[in-house]
């Protein structure tokens, strides 16, 4: 894990920084209520849990401007609310509901909004890598200074299709930042022990990609590292890898009980690294929110998640006939 970095004052404004604070609450709130609802049942299937890595999207966004892109692999539900879907609509497609973001067809692993430029939640590790490059290449076909986020984790980052993705992406010098969510155990086994290379942002070398390697437990050092890959992207300069260290709380997935590590590595983390708590004490050691705001700004994030839950609980199971919509296009 990198070092927490801890700057003397914040380099984004009071208001900039509390809304961190509330995007990343409000992940976090969302995945323990899914994980709630998983346990009761209520979410089958696989269900990949974002707690613990809510700053590396989080502070990627915010150096997003509209006409954007992003795509991801099946840990994505922190992706979506990011970008500013409705929880409602994500937590609604968990429970496979008519309400959901893909009427309930797709549940966790397979959601989409083109309205907010979001391209999934994919199931096949490195799969959604070369339709990253797909997006970044429509951009600049037609000429605009759009950038696609195309995020994949440390497991994936072995897969040979992504390395055939970097060197076409080199190439034709297309706008797309390879985001390495480096959580450091893929889907259970240590980055020690799967891959040969401490900092994987460094294979890009072979193919004249730069890159770094990024504190993801700091939202502040996230967004300044996205800042620095979008103004590579947008002034035509190619691609840009963001190796970005996180750490996830829970297992790969909610059936996966992550016995290869031990608790107290995990509230070690916690303990000292947690990305939110960090936020929090810059709010409240800066004068920007006190005690008492920061409670407001919790019960908004329950309120919000409590509802999202209902609305999945109520919404109708899809109509049988939803079985043969949305295969082909029609023209």
């Amino acid at each position: 894990m990198a070092t927490p970095k801890k700057p003397k004052k914040p380099n984004v404004s009071a208001d900039e920084l509390k809304g961190f604070y509330r995007d990343m609450l409000l992940i976090r709130q969302f995945e323990e209520k899914a994980g709630q609802l998983y346990g009761m049942g209520l979410i089958g299937g696989f269900c990949h849990l974002y707690i613990g890595q809510e700053a590396v999207v989080v502070g990627l966004e915010s150096a997003a401007k509209e006409g954007d892109k992003r795509i991801t692999t099946y840990r994505d539900h922190g992706h979506m609310l990011a970008c500013g879907m409705d929880p409602n609509g994500v937590m609604a497609e968990l429970t496979g509901r008519e309400g959901g973001y893909s009427k309930g067809k797709g549940g966790s692993m397979h959601m989409f909004s083109r309205d907010k430029d979001f391209y999934g939640g994919h199931g096949i590790v490195g799969a959604n890598v070369p339709l990253g490059a797909g997006l970044a290449f429509a951009d600049k076909y037609k000429g605009n200074d759009n950038v696609t986020f195309t995020y994949f984790g440390d497991g994936a980052a072995n897969q040979g299709q992504v390395y055939e993705t970097f060197n076409m992406a080199a190439l034709w010098s297309l706008p797309v930042i390879f985001v390495i969510e480096n959580n450091q155990y893929a889907m259970g086994t240590s980055q020690k022990r799967s891959t040969s290379s401490p900092d994987i942002y460094t294979r890009g070398a072979a193919f004249g990609i730069p890159g770094e390697a990024v504190d993801g437990m700091d939202v502040l050092a996230v967004k300044e590292a996205g800042d620095k890959a979008v103004a590579h992207c947008r002034a035509g300069k190619g691609p840009y890898i963001l190796e970005v260290k996180t750490y996830r709380y829970r297992g790969h997935s909610m059936s996966d009980p992550a016995k290869y590590r031990t608790r107290d590595e995990v509230q070690k983390v916690r303990d000292e690294m947690d990305a939110i708590e960090h936020v929090r004490e810059l709010l409240l050691q800066g004068k920007h929110a006190s005690e008492e705001d920061l409670k407001a700004i919790d019960k908004e994030i329950k309120s919000i998640v409590n509802d999202s839950a209902e609305f999945a609980k109520t919404s109708p199971e899809p109509d049988v006939s939803e079985l043969w919509t949305d295969i082909y296009v029609e023209a």
